[in-house]
């Protein structure tokens, strides 16, 4: 039942070229950037990332994206990271745009074992007809564009179909966590972090206290230790501040 392994190296050894990885974060906040760090270092190449948004430039998922690591991207939020643009509109990277309350639900039906969903999200968009474009050619064309979905009423009101996500791996940020691998968000750093650790098919949470089994109230545990198959002890992480306002 001990789930600590000795190095963030040694959790993430197995993630290979291809592989799917859904990262907890928003923004700056909540983003295992250890675990993303040794993956870096790892080498694992044309990775497909699921998660709000690719980092800032030179921060978390954004070190990946800057290496040519990333081939696809699952996400919702694409501001804030110059060279996702210029690799998006170069043709350098795919990228499935998904409606943020859609992108969270489809990693937790995943993690719940729904195969798919109904959701008036996006309904009469391109989101629902399809043709949103997912690769652009070199020249800015487009390459592949997205497929339409299926749109059934309900009570006089109608739904898009949304495919859960299940991917082979989770990477989580987590404020504490036991040796069963039960984890205890902080604050906004909750985000998208119990979504992806549910929906991965190996997840691999760093934590930044590590408690012994018992040590956290069951009424207090955000991710059950049987999401969770490594945990990694990190007790000093960088938190950079997004934005810094001042008087």
């Amino acid at each position: 039942m001990d789930k600590v392994v000795a190095s963030a190296a040694e959790a993430v050894a197995d993630i290979g070229d291809g592989a799917s990885l859904a990262v907890g974060g928003f923004g700056m906040s909540g983003v295992p950037t250890v675990l993303i760090a040794v993956l870096l270092e790892q080498g694992a190449t044309s990775l497909e990332t699921i998660s709000n948004n690719l980092g800032v430039d030179g921060f978390g998922l954004g070190t990946l994206l800057a290496a040519g690591r990333i081939r696809r991207t699952i996400g919702s939020y694409v501001g804030n990271n110059k060279e996702f643009a210029r690799q998006y509109l170069a043709g350098e990277i795919e990228l499935e745009l998904t409606p943020q309350g859609t992108l969270a639900e489809r990693l937790r039906a995943g993690g719940a074992g729904i195969a798919a969903f109904y959701t008036p999200a996006g309904v009469g968009t391109l989101v629902a007809e399809g043709g949103l474009p997912w690769r652009h050619h070199p020249d800015g064309s487009v390459a592949v564009a997205s497929p339409a979905k299926e749109v059934r009423e309900f009570a006089g009101a109608s739904y898009v179909l949304e495919q859960a996500l299940v991917p082979d791996f989770g990477l989580v940020h987590a404020w504490k966590g036991d040796r069963h691998g039960n984890l205890v968000y902080r604050r906004s750093a909750r985000n998208f972090n119990p979504d992806a650790a549910a929906a991965g098919k190996v997840t691999i949470a760093q934590v930044e206290h590590l408690v012994e089994p018992g040590e956290i109230d069951p009424d207090h545990v955000h991710t059950p230790g049987i999401h969770v198959e490594r945990v990694v002890h990190v007790p000093e992480v960088e938190k950079p501040v997004e934005f810094r306002t001042v008087r």
